[in-house]
Formats: structure tokens, sequence, C-alpha cells
């Protein structure tokens, strides 16, 4: 932030004033809550009983939980360098003000409209596969039919709720869902262990790297691999909530990062142990594939475990939704306290004076969730292969692009700023092998689209995905142009909104 900004800032009017900057609450989350608010929005039983099967079956085969392995090094390559920068930028709008202070303001503002729009998606998307899941589990469990729709307004619902009163209150709620799908999935995972991994031993050949690129499509069974941690850089976004940011938000990004690495490579290599390697890929292509968990956990647990794990689907689903709803919203205020345009700070921009939420943010999230998912139900999209698929590839297309460019943002942002914590690893190496290997993944992602959609392949959604997500680019670095020209003052401030100590600047 140049001197002139801080001084147009440092004389802003005090927080009674309509054009001051509205806090989020401080303090209100520890090194947990954070690590939660991450590893939901990855969503563990959904990427493991949703993923697991389709990538032994059509990409990564029997090196599924090597894919998983060769994910977690790269993505942890990727996250020294966003940690670094963790520890000097602190915003609620992480990947919009890391890259304004890395590349500049127009990309900054471009790439914060892309990370907004792609949480902004997530959620209807997560709300698709929460009312499957919700339709079929209670159709199985009490042989009644409720319509999906009913799934959708309640998580519409408590999502809403869950954000107007505050990030504590979602903690409490994700802690409590995201313990109970772990549990399931460990306990199962434990049980083919503790005997003797299955009906053939322990086989190391799954953890092989090599094996990852032997399967039907190596390609598409990375990209799901690496699909399966999609919000796991959320963590930046809770800073400015978060109790010692500088040294929670780097350890909490790491520890989601790893932890739910090894967690995916054992869970998905004891699942296939359980089963058979040969015979989990014969599971993975019937007609019922999620055969894959549900076989080894009755076998080993009991068919307890396996109900358990059905409403499990559900509430991890929920969880996922609920975090990404958090994202959106903060990423909507984010955009709105700096006034991109002016009548969003006194709107987005706004706090709630009791909870220190961004409630304004969050109920304009929740109707156009909303909005999109009635429009696909209009359109008779089934919720699971329909909304929850178009909506994830596209929010999943966005968010790898942001990653990137966050990556060179990094490396560039050292160049220019702070010799006394450059690293040749940290700040150069890292960034650089991480941002390359994002883009990696975005061409995986566009070159193995259109199976990844599976039913959905010639929808015009799919077909229309890389262009949307090209437009809200554009219209970022078009915008940001125009302010610079007709508005100095305004693309001035343009991600410059950071927590510096105790204050806002």
């Amino acid at each position: 932030m140049t001197q002139t900004t801080r001084a147009a800032v440092a004389a802003a009017p005090p927080p009674e004033s309509e054009t001051a900057v509205h806090r989020l609450k401080p303090n209100a989350i520890g090194l947990l809550g954070v690590v939660f608010m991450a590893i939901a929005t990855a969503a563990p039983i959904t990427a493991m009983t949703g993923n697991v099967p389709f990538m032994i079956s059509a990409g990564t085969g029997k090196g599924t939980p090597a894919a998983f392995l060769i994910a977690m090094v790269v993505l942890a390559v990727f996250s020294v360098g966003f940690t670094t920068m963790s520890k000097h930028i602190t915003a609620t709008g992480a990947f919009y003000g890391f890259i304004s202070y890395g590349l500049g303001r127009t990309i900054g503002l471009a790439s914060g409209l892309l990370a907004a729009f792609a949480y902004m998606v997530f959620e209807p998307s997560l709300i698709g596969i929460f009312a499957s899941f919700g339709t079929n589990t209670v159709l199985a469990q009490f042989d009644t039919h409720v319509p999906w729709w009913v799934f959708a307004i309640a998580m519409l619902a408590i999502n809403a709720v869950g954000t107007w009163f505050g990030v504590a209150v979602a903690e409490k709620l994700l802690v409590v869902l995201l313990f109970t799908e772990i549990t399931v999935l460990a306990v199962m995972a434990v049980s083919v262990a503790v005997h003797g991994g299955g009906p053939h031993g322990f086989s190391l050949s799954p953890l092989n790297p090599v094996a990852a690129f032997t399967g039907p499509s190596a390609g598409l069974g990375l990209f799901f691999a690496f699909w399966s941690w999609v919000g796991f850089e959320s963590t930046a976004m809770y800073g400015e909530e978060s109790k010692n940011p500088k040294k929670i938000i780097p350890k909490a990004t790491m520890i989601a990062v790893l932890g739910v690495g090894v967690f995916y490579v054992l869970v998905s290599w004891m699942a296939m142990s359980g089963n058979g390697i040969d015979e989990s890929v014969d599971l993975a292509g019937s007609a019922n594939p999620m055969d894959v968990f549900f076989n080894p956990t009755t076998t080993y647990v009991g068919h307890w475990a396996v109900t358990a794990m059905q409403w499990l689907m559900m509430t991890g689903s929920l969880a996922c939704g609920m975090a990404f709803h958090n994202c959106a919203a903060r990423y909507l205020y984010a955009l709105g306290r700096e006034g991109v345009l002016p009548v969003l700070q006194r709107t987005l921009g706004r706090t709630h004076p009791k909870h220190g939420s961004p409630h304004i943010a969050g109920l304009v999230q929740t109707i156009i969730a909303g909005l999109l998912i009635a429009g696909f139900g209009i359109a008779g999209k089934d919720p699971y292969t329909g909304t929850y698929t178009l909506l994830a590839i596209l929010g999943t297309m966005a968010i790898l692009v942001v990653q990137s460019l966050c990556s060179f943002a990094v490396l560039v942002y050292f160049r220019n700023n702070h010799p006394e914590t450059r690293h040749w690893f940290k700040t150069l190496v890292a960034p650089l092998t991480g941002g390359l290997a994002m883009l990696g993944v975005v061409v995986l992602l566009v070159v193995n689209m259109g199976t990844a959609a599976g039913a959905e392949s010639g929808s015009l959604v799919l077909k229309a995905t890389p262009w949307l997500v090209g437009l809200v680019g554009a219209a970022g670095i078009g915008y940001a142009l125009y302010l610079k020209l007709r508005d100095p003052a305004r693309y001035a401030l343009l991600g410059r909104t950071v927590l510096e100590e105790a204050h806002e600047r």
C-alpha cells in the first residue's frame, strides 16, 4: 500500500460513519476452528465415497491411493509459498489480497472476482449432492420419498443462519459434523488394518506413484485427486477473525493439506485392501460403486456403520456447503467493503453490529445459491449428476486458475518486498513449482472435462464453462482498468484492506 493510500485510510471517519470500514469480529476462532473450516470444504466422506470409485474405474485404477499421495505433495509445495505470504498479509479476501499485492491491482481484482465466483457456485453444487443424498437415504432407511427440493431449502436455511450469527457458530456445528464423518471412515480403515489388510493382506503396490499412471486415464484420476482438496486454501480468509493469524493461518493450512492427504491415502488404500485390489476394480465399475466402501465397512465393522455412513454422507456435504457459503460471503464482503462499486460498501461491505458477521453478504449469497438451484431444477437437471457435477467443475476451474496466479504472485511479491524473509525454496522454487503444477491441473480439467461430467458431457453449461471463467476474469480486468483511468482513488484501494497488527488498513 502506498503512503498516500495509508493516509487516506487512516483519515477515514470513525466506525459509526457509513463510509468506515466494517470489521469482522476479531479473535472469534482458534487454530482447530480454522483447520476444521478448511477441511469441511474438502468434505472427506464425499471425496472418498464419491471420487474414489470413479478414480478406480475410469482414472488412476489400482494406483488411486498413490494419486492422492502425488496431489498431497504438489499441494504441500504450493502451500509453502502461500503460507509464507500469509505471515505478511492478513485479509478476508485471501487470494484477492495476495494477488493484488503480488501481481498488481488489476490482476488482483480479476482474481478476487474469480474466487468469489467459484465459492458462489460451490455452495449450490453441494446443495445438489446433499439433496440427492437426503432423498436416497430417507428412502433407503424409512421407505419414504421426500422430494430433493425439501432438503435443498433446508440446507439453504441452515447455511444462512450459520453465517448470520458468525463464524464461531458455524465452527461448532462443523466440528461435530466433521468429527463424525472422519471417525466412521477411520474406523473402517483401522478395522481393515487390524484384520491383516483384507483377504489378500497388505499390498504396497497402490502406494507406488508409478501405479497412478497405469490406470484407464491417469489425467482424469489425478484431476479428481486434486479436486478432493478444493477449499483447503480457505484458511487464509479467516485470518481477520482468528487469534494470532500470523501463526495460526500458516499452521492451519499445512495441517489441512497434510492431514487430509494422509487421511485420503490411508482410507482409500485400506478400502481397496479390504475388498482385495482386483476386487475393488470390479466393484468400482459395477452398478453399485459405493460398495468399494460399503463392503469392507460391513465386513470389518458391521452393517450399522454403513447405515451411519449413509447419513454422514449427508452431513458431510452439508458441512462442505456451509463452509463454502462462509467463503463466498467473505469474498463478497471483502469486495464490498473496499467499494469496488460504491453501493457495495453500504451493503455487502457491512458487518452485523452484534455478531461481527458479513450478514448482508451471506444473505446475498443465499439468494444467489437459491436462484441457481431453482434454475437447474426448472431445467430438469438431476441434483447429483446435473447440479452438483456441472457447478463443481465450473467452480473448480475458476479456483484452480486463481491458485495458479497466487503462486506467481508470491514469487513476485517476495522478489520486490521483505528481503529478510526471502528464501530460495519458500519464496522461489516452491511458488514457481506450485504455480506450474496448478496450471497443469487446469489443463487436466479442460482435457477431461467431458468425461468428468459423465451424463452431462453434452450440457450447454459444461461447454460454456471455460468461457464463463474467462468472462469473469476479463470483466475484472476491464473494470479495474476503468477505475485506474476514471477513479484512481478507488483503484488504489483494490485488494489493499488488510489487517496490520490489531488494526485495519
